[in-house]
């Protein structure tokens, strides 16, 4: 299309592309809005923001209407050019829409943030849901292949791929979570799969320059699932765990996660345990001024994570300890140095800190001295003799960096197996069962120093490029081909040649650095000699540039990438010394010895000719490849907007490296053109045929090619679609428009067969009420004249008993008179008795009392006698002294006076003995009254024990004694003579007089009753004792006395 002037041409608003090629080959056109024109000048703003100036003359090319929109779908793109794809991208990129479809291939770009787009909501959003009815999402890939897998029955497979850093794992994690939630069980087992993932991302991931969560090991798992759709278990492969980091890392990256959380999450008194400290004190750790801490993660949060996910995959106590025993030797390992010495003109070395020895033999339970000798010492057997030879100090730390790579290599593999018992548990393991898999590989890599494990991460990634090839443009036209389908070739990228040169072809380079291994004499520039003498001519090798350098490039799908060979045959070899194996067999940890129990069992030439790491990945990453062939494939494509993993920066030249490598334009030009859905035409013709009206079953039908043709032509008007010979060729828009028309014809034939199933259950239902009805209105007759029947029997049972009540009650009223006759004879006579013996006891009291008083009178006035005598004898006396010296007259006055003095005081003293018997009186009166309060309580409680003195009191049952054909009840009397004669014991009478007045029952109610209760005879019944009474079972006696008693009076008065 030719450049169109902007002046004459755009306007304000306008959207066009603007050509900033630069010489770089991932350079290109970028996207601007046209802003103003002013000053002869045109203004844009570009996709990046930045405002671009250029002269009025500029020549620019319009946008297409797609590109300005955006799609979701790039095969929707109207202009299919690689500036269109990357401004799709950037442009949903920067509204944090990272996903984006190309076809039924998902590309996802890395946010480098967390979105709130993967929640519970979002799971049910996308649950059930065809590719291109939702926008897109990883949920919908996951949705799909599960569906898939239910209604074709066939394994499915999800391959995420992309560089380091682009968000493989975080995508596997998604995608399984997807799948626990959609699998409608929530069992232990989908919580066991989602709970591996911390345990292999601690032991298996690690921060690198270009991602802080790198998995340095690749993974397969294979998700089992039942009949019904549910999680039945799975099954995890490991391939190739880059080892070499365990020992070394190159500058701002760190070692797998496991060992920086237990150091941060450890207690003080567990690492003492372990003699561990800080994660900076250890070489292994901290290497060229390493990064320590990772500002994407809390290492001590994470560990309570590991430890609760070993919880739940079954890991015992016992196990975990000795794991963390085996980390703790491996860092301690790393600081074990060795001094450099000269024996015998050799070079040797000894260990420089013992202590650090002994720790470290203490943790693998080995013996001091044998571990000294294996890491110092090297044992040769030639011509069967055994050579024992010292090392230098250069060959003893690679001996000591083997011996850690080769325990953290099993034990690692061991955690793998262990995490595999726990959720491959089948009822019936040689039973079919539907599979998903999940494929998270490592990325692409090319780092400035590449090594053997990149050569193999990288053959990894050329044969997963080479399978999304093979499915997505050899496949596809081969079978276009085959159907006789009108279609124009595409051109495309193969790696098939990059593959032979790794791996396939004879005297391959894998081949030839396993031959290389085997030999005694074999090195690094060996080998590096022998690669260019046999590939220097290999259009997809890059030849060294000087013959002093031992390194060889790779022409990758990806880009050029230049391997050093330094340490090649040794991490290919992957063993460590043999005298260390042979001390391993003698170590006390029984976990130690069975990680290497296989190693034990065979012999040591056997071990020697063992596959090396290289043909073992091979055959691995073979079997993996024809695992994937067998599956119906998903694809997922991760891309990395940026190296420096920071959200929001879109690295245009990044991007499209990564696009153009992945083949993407000619995946969206095979999409497009091409016909990615395909049906058999018996299946096509059992699944859509109701969309068409006359067409049968597929086995009733005579041709079924013209079957699925009419189908076709029905549903798909005037629509790009092809019939094959054996199948039909459609589009994925073509797929969710048939299948959403048949779930709505579906609808509708469910709805007439849901509507006459409920015809058919109601006229059931009406039968069964009818009968129901029936019945029920015969038990109800029955009912209504059974309570008739009832109503008259109950009528003359109640006439029975009127008649025999009133019979009763004559009987009754003739005898109560007889009885009350007798009662009022016996109670005269008995109050006659009474009152008789009463009226003698008063009159008897009455006579002692007053005998009383009158011989204490008599005493009286006997006394009083006396003393007037005495009195009158003295005066007597007196006068007859007087006489003698006053004479007759006056001795006699003198005398009388005295006289009267002396009864005076006689009358004085007695007034004053009165008075103080008086006051005697009065104070034993008021002794006598709280002696009498007394006495009635010890009396109340004789005749009424409490509840304490009933447990060591028996109780006396009461007896019936019958006369003249009638019974009375004698109740619980007093059984104690003693207790009735301390009752019955008359008061002591006054030594003194007293005045009789004052023992009135008045003053005694206005003493002792309780309450407003008052000496006054009351018709009303009391509401509670008129004494105070605090037992509860002594009040309620006495209640049911009063009422008795009551009820008496009111039969006496009647």
């Amino acid at each position: 299309m030719p450049s169109i002037p902007i002046s004459n041409y755009f306007l304000q608003g306008d959207h066009v592309w603007v050509d900033q090629r630069t010489g770089s080959e991932f350079n290109v056109e970028i996207g601007a809005r046209v802003v103003a024109t002013q000053a002869g000048q045109i203004i844009l703003v570009d996709d990046d923001e930045q405002e671009l100036h250029f002269p009025i003359q500029t020549k620019f090319r319009p946008m297409h209407i797609s590109s300005v929109e955006g799609v979701h779908d790039m095969i929707l793109l109207g202009d299919l050019k690689e500036s269109a794809i990357l401004h799709n991208l950037h442009m949903r990129y920067k509204e944090d829409n990272i996903y984006t479809y190309t076809g039924s291939i998902l590309v996802a770009v890395n946010p480098y943030k967390l979105l709130k787009i993967y929640n519970i909501d979002y799971i049910r959003k996308y649950s059930n849901k065809k590719i291109g009815e939702l926008p897109p999402h990883i949920f919908a890939i996951g949705d799909n292949a599960y569906w898939s897998m239910q209604r074709y029955q066939h394994d499915q497979c999800i391959i995420i791929s992309g560089e380091s850093g682009s968000g493989k794992t975080e995508s596997t994690k998604l995608i399984l979570q997807f799948l626990a939630a959609t699998s409608g069980q929530h069992s232990w087992i989908e919580q066991q799969i989602l709970d591996a993932n911390p345990i292999l991302e601690a032991f298996g991931n690690a921060k690198t320059v270009r991602n802080d969560n790198s998995s340095r090991f690749g993974k397969y798992i294979d998700i089992h699932f039942d009949k019904r759709g549910a999680i039945e278990g799975a099954k995890i492969e490991q391939y190739l765990l880059e080892k070499s980091r365990i020992v070394s890392q190159a500058r701002d990256e760190r070692n797998y996660h496991v060992f920086y959380c237990m150091l941060a999450g450890m207690s003080k008194d567990e690492k003492h345990i372990l003699d561990l400290t800080t994660a900076s004190d250890y070489v292994y750790l901290n290497q060229l001024d390493g990064t320590i801490y990772c500002d994407s993660r809390d290492d001590g949060k994470e560990w309570s994570t590991i430890k609760s996910a070993c919880k739940v995959l079954m890991f015992t106590d016992e196990e975990l300890n000795d794991i963390l025993r085996l980390l703790s030797a491996v860092l301690h390992l790393g600081n074990l140095k060795f001094q450099a010495t000269t024996t015998q003109n050799m070079d040797t070395c000894t260990v420089a800190n013992v202590n650090v020895l002994r720790v470290i033999s203490k943790l693998l339970k080995l013996d001091e001295n044998g571990l000294r000798d294996g890491l110092l010492k090297r044992t040769i057997f030639a011509h069967g003799e055994a050579v024992i030879t010292p090392l230098s100090q250069e060959q003893a730390f690679d001996v000591r960096d083997a011996f850690v790579k080769g325990i953290y290599g099993k034990m690692f593999i061991w955690i793998v197996e262990k995490i595999n018992s726990a959720i491959f548990k089948p009822k019936d393991p040689s039973a079919y069962r539907k599979s998903l898999g999940i494929l998270d590989i490592f990325g692409f890599e090319n780092f400035q120093q590449n090594s053997f494990e990149q050569l193999c991460i990288n053959y990894a990634n050329e044969n997963l490029q080479q399978f999304f090839v093979h499915h997505i443009f050899k496949l596809e036209q081969e079978e276009y081909n085959n159907e006789h389908i009108n279609w124009k070739h595409i051109a495309f990228e193969d790696n098939q040649r990059i593959l032979d040169l790794i791996a396939i072809k004879s005297m391959n380079i894998i081949a030839l650095i396993d031959e290389e291994s085997r030999f005694p004499k074999g090195t690094d520039r060996s080998l590096c000699d022998k690669l260019h003498a046999n590939h220097s001519k290999n259009d997809n090798f890059i030849p060294r540039k000087t013959d002093n350098i031992i390194s060889f490039g790779i022409r990758h799908f990806a880009g050029n990438v230049y391997y050093d060979c330094e340490n090649f045959l040794e991490k290919n070899r992957d063993t460590f010394s043999q005298d260390l194996m042979k001390l391993l067999q003698e170590t006390k940890s029984k976990f130690l010895r069975n990680l290497f129990l296989n190693e034990f069992q065979i012999g040591t030439e056997t071990r020697k000719r063992a596959p090396s790491l290289g043909t073992q990945f091979k055959k691995s990453l073979d079997s993996l490849m024809n695992i994937l062939s067998s599956c119906q494939p998903f694809f997922i494509r991760c891309i990395k907007p940026n190296e420096y993993k920071t959200p929001n920066n879109f690295d245009r030249a990044l991007v499209c490296r990564q696009l153009r490598y992945s083949g993407m334009m000619e995946t969206i030009s095979i999409r497009r053109k091409g016909y990615p859905i395909r049906h058999l035409f018996r299946d096509f013709v059992d699944r859509y045929r109701l969309l068409a009206p006359g067409v049968g079953p597929s086995h009733c039908e005579m041709d079924c090619r013209l079957a699925a043709d009419k189908i076709c032509k029905t549903v798909l008007i005037n629509q790009d679609y092809q019939i094959g010979k054996t199948k039909v060729f459609l589009k994925d828009a073509h797929d969710v428009f048939l299948e959403q028309a048949r779930e709505q014809v579906m609808a509708r034939k469910i709805l007439i067969l849901q509507n006459s199933i409920r015809q058919w259950i109601a006229h059931r239902q009406f039968i069964a009420i009818r009968q129901s009805i029936l019945l029920i209105q015969r038990y109800c007759k029955s009912h209504h004249e059974a309570k008739r029947f009832q109503i008259m029997c109950n009528g003359f049972t109640r006439l029975q008993t009127q008649f025999h009540t009133r019979m009763l009650t004559l009987r009754y009223s003739v005898l109560r008179s007889r009885i009350l006759n007798i009662q009022r004879y016996c109670r005269g006579y008995l109050a006659r008795q009474n009152y008789s013996r009463k009226l003698n006891a008063i009159l008897i009291l009455q006579s002692e009392v007053r005998r009383h008083i009158a011989q204490k009178q008599i005493r009286r006035y006997r006394i009083e006698e006396k003393m007037y005598r005495e009195a009158e004898q003295e005066r007597y006396e007196e006068e007859k002294r007087l006489i003698a010296t006053l004479g007759v007259k006056r001795a006699k006055e003198e005398a009388e006076r005295k006289y009267q003095e002396r009864l005076k005081l006689l009358e004085h003293e007695i007034h004053e003995q009165e008075r103080l018997e008086q006051q005697r009186a009065k104070e034993k009166r008021l002794l006598m009254e709280r002696k009498h309060y007394t006495d009635e309580n010890e009396l109340f409680n004789n005749m009424f024990p409490s509840n304490n003195d009933e447990r060591t009191t028996p109780i006396h049952r009461p007896s019936t004694v019958t006369t003249g054909g009638m019974q009375s009840t004698l109740g619980n009397m007093p059984q104690s003579n003693d207790n009735i004669e301390r009752i019955d014991k008359p008061l002591p009478l006054p030594d003194q007089d007293e005045d009789l007045k004052e023992y009135t029952f008045a003053k005694f109610a206005s003493t002792y009753f309780q309450g407003n209760a008052t000496p006054q005879f009351t018709k009303k019944t009391l509401k509670q004792p008129l004494l105070t009474i605090k037992s509860e079972r002594d009040q309620l006696v006495c209640s049911l006395f009063y009422v008795s008693m009551r009820k008496g009076d009111s039969l006496t008065v009647k």
